[in-house]
């Protein structure tokens, strides 16, 4: 079988890339066709993969400012030439899921959230513009909107991250997607010590809906210590937020980055993730989560009972990835407000030892990389099959 995996870019290891990974170690012989490539970004693993970059990739400066040329997406994705192949796996959050093969090519796409700016993040990215680009946003998000619907029709099947993203798939697409939640890697990402440091940890891309600046905000008012991992197009706006108790720390090693989860007092979340792997390798690693009570960390933390602590308003009570048996992993709050922080925060320090490195470590070998590696390879396997079998009924009648 001759397979190709679309990704939109290679740019950096995030959650996304981490599932890429694996895919890339079920497909060992794969081609890999992504719009951008910036060589040494990605593991090895991906990286010894033949690498196809859309011609997008030899504009000047197009590895530091990609996200500009999403106009030229969609058209750049449909310039891979994937006839040949008998499968296409496309791991996506852009225009991914956009690429084309033959008639035969069997296309399933891995989602990680129909793209943001057309959809779910879309109010939020409008109220961050002035001027002109107010002005073009929503007619351009129209062109994208069309264009996604369009590209839905070359994918058979949809998988997703979450069932949030699921839910995303169903009610902008109106296609049902089964659930296979990404991989961590528990293995790497465990506690080497039992020694707790007083600082708050955040590992996070600096994009608007992740609000790092929220917690920002909320930690310069509060005066806790807390350490900032990460980069992006938000970085420098953030940072200027900071008050001497933030530090930024910008990319970090994964070994640097889980000494952090290991000694962190506990693990800050302050915006809506499609899924989000960090909280859970801060699990992994014994420590607990305070997240804003909504999308994928409603599926990975399992939250303390609000009886058990005076709530603050807003707060959510017992919810979250848990049976109403299994031991808290984290707290919710209802809002990504700076004030919000703050209670979480302060009400978390109240109830600290409530939470047990053992639950957190518990919770986070559920989504252990080896059964997600194994359950992808059998639903691959399993999908290839019933399209093999659809195109036959086909050529039957």
């Amino acid at each position: 079988m001759r397979v190709a995996i679309v990704h939109d870019w290679l740019t950096g290891m995030r959650g996304g890339e981490k599932c890429l990974e694996v895919f890339c170690e079920i497909y060992p012989e794969a081609d890999i066709f992504t719009l951008f490539h910036i060589p040494g970004s990605v593991s090895d693993t991906i990286e010894r993969h033949r690498i196809h970059a859309s011609p997008l990739q030899r504009i000047p400066g197009a590895g530091r400012r990609y996200r500009y040329m999403l106009p030229l997406m969609p058209t750049a994705v449909r310039m891979f030439s994937l006839g040949e192949y008998d499968f296409i796996l496309s791991s996506s959050h852009c225009v991914a899921k956009g690429a084309r093969g033959s008639y035969e090519t069997y296309h399933l796409s891995y989602c990680h959230t129909p793209m943001r700016y057309a959809w779910s993040g879309y109010e939020d990215y409008l109220s961050r513009l002035g001027g002109a680009a107010r002005w073009f946003f929503p007619r351009f998000v129209e062109y994208l909107r069309r264009w996604d619907n369009e590209a839905n029709k070359g994918v058979h099947d949809f998988i997703a991250n979450s069932h949030t993203v699921a839910e995303r798939i169903r009610r902008y697409y109106g296609r049902q997607a089964e659930v296979l939640y990404p991989p961590v890697d528990t293995g790497f990402y465990q506690s080497r010590n039992e020694r707790v440091s007083d600082y708050y940890l955040m590992v996070t891309a600096f994009a608007p809906y992740k609000r790092v600046d929220a917690a920002v905000e909320a930690f310069g008012r509060l005066g806790r210590p807390l350490k900032v991992v990460g980069e992006g197009q938000d970085f420098e706006r953030v940072r200027a937020l900071g008050k001497p108790n933030v530090e930024f720390l910008g990319r970090q090693d994964d070994e640097t980055i889980r000494e952090l989860y290991a000694g962190c007092r506990a693990f800050i979340l302050p915006g809506e993730e499609d899924f989000g792997i960090t909280p859970l390798e801060a699990q992994a690693c014994g420590r607990p989560v305070i997240a804003l009570g909504a999308g994928g960390a409603l599926e990975t933390v399992v939250s303390v009972n609000a009886d058990e602590y005076e709530a603050p308003q807003g707060f959510i009570p017992w919810g979250g990835a848990g049976d109403g048996e299994a031991e808290p992993t984290g707290m919710f709050f209802s809002r990504s407000e700076p004030t919000h922080i703050e209670d979480a925060v302060v009400a978390f320090e109240k109830m600290e030892k409530r939470f047990s490195p053992e639950a957190s470590r518990r919770q986070a070998e559920r989504f252990a990389r080896e059964n997600f590696k194994e359950a992808a390879r059998e639903r691959f396997r399993q999908s290839w099959l019933n399209h093999r079998e659809r195109l036959e009924n086909l050529d039957e009648k």
